[in-house]
């Protein structure tokens, strides 16, 4: 028998009209801050299947805006984001376009910072849950539901077990991890969800790992 879980059933707190498109949204918007790691200052946002259709009557794009300003989907100024956007000098575009085989209720977005920047596609899947599915052109699959730990590395020898090693000393759990690369010898990226949370001490280790060229860590959301 399939399980049911609560957000089957009930939706989420948060601001309205709908936990798909526009609870969802904001949770992707927020993920996406997240993992670039700084206020976002520029966003470039392509909405696919149903979010592309329905984006304006159901608020998503106020709702993904509220996510790239911090905004967790209980947040009461979610119906003004986009004017808070304004007085913060983000800068936003929003576009129609073909992910291809995909949730209907995709968005790439393309995030810049003072310095860096980050690419992120992912789905609203109902009830407020999101799909991660793709960073920097590297396949995940992250959901909020745990804290993770995510790296950019140099695919080298050595990196991956003094990363788990960390973690380790730390009395940190990993629950699931998955790493992605293109080619061998280039840059890979790690994502380890944990059971426990992960202190700033922990991440400061990571950092010093050689080959370690980025560390993010992502709170659940």
């Amino acid at each position: 028998m399939a399980r049911i879980g609560l957000f089957d059933v009930v939706g989420p707190i948060m601001v309205g009209p709908s936990s798909s498109h526009t609870a969802g949204a904001v949770r992707l918007g927020l993920a996406t801050r997240r993992i670039l790691g700084k206020d976002v200052t520029k966003a470039q946002v392509t909405l696919h299947g149903s979010f592309a259709a329905t984006y304006w009557g159901h608020r998503t794009d106020v709702a993904l805006i509220a996510g790239l300003l911090g905004m967790a989907m209980d947040d009461e100024r979610i119906p003004h984001a986009l004017e808070i956007a304004e007085e913060a000098g983000l800068e936003y575009t929003f576009e129609h376009g073909d992910l291809g085989d995909v949730h209907p209720n995709s968005v790439r977005i393309q995030a810049e910072g003072s310095e860096d920047k980050v690419v992120i596609a992912g789905a609203s899947v109902g009830g407020g849950r999101i799909n991660i599915f793709e960073v920097n052109g590297f396949d995940v699959g992250v959901d909020g539901t745990y804290t993770t730990l995510m790296t950019m590395h140099r695919d080298e020898p050595g990196v991956i077990a003094e990363v788990t090693k960390v973690l380790a000393i730390h009395g940190i759990n990993i629950a699931f991890l998955d790493v992605s690369r293109k080619t061998r010898g280039s840059k890979a990226l790690l994502l380890a969800e944990t059971d426990d949370l992960i202190p700033d001490l922990a991440l400061q280790h990571v950092m010093r790992i050689p080959g370690v060229i980025v560390v993010r860590i992502l709170p659940r959301f």
